[in-house]
This record gives C-alpha cells, structure tokens and sequence, in this order.
C-alpha cells in the first residue's frame, strides 16, 4: 500500500502540481492582455523557479520516502513532511530523527541495530558482519533522487539569479506612465481596498512605493459630451510628496496634480475619442489616500 502511494506521489502528484502552476500562468496572460508591457523573460523565470522548487521537493521527498522505507518507518508522512516544509527544513529535521538501520534477529526476528552484539528480545548472539554491514551503512540509496533533485535545486537557482538581476537592472519592463502598453509595477502598495464596480474606480490605500502607478482602463462611449470625476482626499501628505493623475489614449496625454483637492475635479474628455482610455494615479509618498474616480 505504501509503495502504490509514493508512486502516486511521484507520477501524479508532481506533474498535477506544476500542470497549476502553468494553468496559473495562463490565466494570468488571458486576464491580464497576455503579458503586454513586460518582456516575456519574467514570467518565463518565474515559472522556472516554481517549477524546479516543485521538482526539488518532489525529487528530495521521494528519496526521503525512500529512505524511510528502509528504515521502517512512515514514508508518506515523511515525505509530505519534506515537501511542504521544503527540502531545506525539512531534510534537516529529517536528519536530526530519522530512525537508525536494522536487521532481523536471526531466532527472533526481533529488529535489532546493525552494532548490536545480542538481541534485546530474545538475547540471541547477532552475528558480525562488519565488512557487508558498513557497506550497508554507507552506501547512498536511490543516488538518481537526490542527483535530479540537486540538479533542480541549481536550476531554480539559477532562475531567481535571473530574475533579481533582470529586476534590478529594469530591463524588459515598461515603467512609462505615458505608455499605451501595460504599466508593471515592481515596488509595493499597502491596499486597504480596491473594486471597480459599476464604472466607478475606488482606490484606498495606506502607503505605497515612491514612484507606484495604480491603473485602471475605463471606457468612453461618447468622447465629446463624457466627463472625468475624481474625487481624491489625502490623509498625509509629507514633504515632497505628491499624487498625480494621468489620463492616456494613443498620442494624447493629460496630466493633473491632485494632491491637495479642494473639491472633486471635473475634467471633459472632448480631445479623447471612444474607446478604451487608461486612467492612472502616479503615487509619490502621500499616504492614507482615497480616491474615487469615474466617467459620466
């Protein structure tokens, strides 16, 4: 029964595992106007980090399954263990209990340590086998396991390595406001709460990175008698710190300040023409910030 399960762990388990990651993916690309405004670099590497990371741990957890086979021990337990605490914590809890080898009391059948002199049960003398007992001790079972998963664990690696480094050097992501192509942020925004619902744009937000662009593509049905609201109160407003709103759609480009609103601002959108205009908030510092924005 054990041994149906690993196998199941194995052959199903770790391709379901990834066959989510890639759906994920590709949900991802459908929801998201496949990945416009980032070179596909990005995402190719970060499915190669969760992929390798998914056959590391499987690769590790089978070997430990292994391992605990042949020590009497609940292999699936173990195996899980490994897997969802990753091979890093998880083989090294493994290591500090896993259960010492044994062998059958020849009278008995008692299991009893490969350096016992007589068996604990029945008192029987054990007899030595030292040469083929050390051999036993150190030999490495299941050597393809840990091969694959070393060999996934430098390839993740590798990945990542790729990845900082592309994000460090801000190539391959479009980062210009005035862009028609998606807009990829790599800071960070702390959100109290965001929804798009009936055409109206709401956006409450604690903080967010110098330099953070929320966006939100809206619809214009009739350019020439439509116009944009924006109703925006910030709580702080440090020095130097600002909130801007860009309005885009092909070559045209509308900018305001909307920090220090003293009322909502109302702005006609007659230059614009119908279809899909992208409307974005440039974050500069300014915090505890609510805004409601929306075409009518």
């Amino acid at each position: 029964m054990n041994k149906n399960v690993g196998k199941l762990l194995g052959y199903i388990g770790i391709p379901a595992v990834i066959l989510v990651i890639l759906l994920r993916f590709g949900l991802f690309f459908f929801k998201s106007d496949g990945f416009s405004g980032m070179s596909m670099v990005f995402p190719l590497l970060a499915a190669g980090i969760l992929i390798f990371a998914v056959l590391m741990s499987g690769f590790f957890s089978a070997w430990v399954y292994q391992d605990c086979r042949k020590r009497k021990d609940d292999g699936v337990l173990w195996a899980a263990i490994t897997f969802a605490a990753t091979p890093f914590i998880g083989l090294l809890v493994y290591f500090l209990r896993r259960l010492e080898v044994k062998q059958s009391c020849a009278v008995c059948g008692h299991s009893v340590s490969l350096k016992a002199k007589y068996c604990e049960e029945c008192g029987s003398k054990i007899e030595h086998r030292e040469e083929r007992e050390d051999m036993e001790m150190k030999q490495t079972h299941h050597i393809s396991y840990i091969v694959m998963g070393t060999i996934s664990m430098i390839l993740m690696a590798a990945c990542l390595t790729g990845f900082i480094v592309n994000v460090a050097s801000g190539k391959g992501i479009n980062s210009d406001i005035t862009s028609n192509d998606r807009i990829w942020n790599m800071g960070g925004i702390s959100m109290n709460y965001q929804n798009m619902k009936d055409g109206v744009w709401t956006l409450d937000f604690r903080s967010a990175s110098d330099g953070f662009i929320a966006q939100e593509d809206m619809v214009l049905h009739n350019a020439e008698t439509e116009v944009l609201y924006a109703d925006i109160s910030c709580g702080a407003v440090p020095d130097n710190s600002s909130i801007t709103l860009y309005l885009v759609q092909g070559g045209i480009v509308k900018s305001f300040d909307v920090t220090n609103l003293s009322e909502p601002l109302e702005y006609s959108l007659y230059e614009f023409e119908n279809g899909e205009i992208h409307v974005r908030l440039l974050i500069e510092g300014v915090e505890d910030t609510i805004s409601k924005i929306y075409i009518k």
